[in-house]
């Protein structure tokens, strides 16, 4: 369905809401790591070097965004995406972060070789 235009108040301070959730480094972290599956804050915090507290915080805005989902097995809690559309907007962020880097690369080539 076709968003209206002009876009309602509410649907632009969700749209802000899930901008904010997802741009901040650690959770662009948790979010590259939880692409491979579902892990607990114990393997996110060994696999990227952060604090248990620091994680849990950014899980839980994740959480309340409604990007990642958790799933309790026995005391241990699962984090994994349940909005793959993130996804999908990381894929054309990085691709054109990628795309602007090589360019950049590209025009100081002649530079770095005089």
């Amino acid at each position: 369905m076709p968003l209206p235009h002009p876009l309602p108040d509410e649907i632009v301070d969700l749209i802000a809401r899930r901008f904010r959730a997802i741009g901040e480094p650690m959770r662009i972290k948790i979010l590259d790591r939880l692409r491979t599956g579902e892990a607990t804050v114990a393997d996110l915090t060994l696999g990227l070097g952060a604090g248990q507290q620091n994680v849990s915080k950014h899980l839980g805005v994740l959480a309340d965004a409604g990007i990642v989902g958790r799933r309790r097995e026995g005391n241990k809690v699962f984090y994994a995406i349940v909005d793959e559309s993130v996804l999908s907007i990381c894929e054309t962020v990085c691709g054109t972060v990628e795309q602007q880097l090589r360019e950049l690369h590209r025009l100081l080539a002649p530079t770095a070789q005089r």
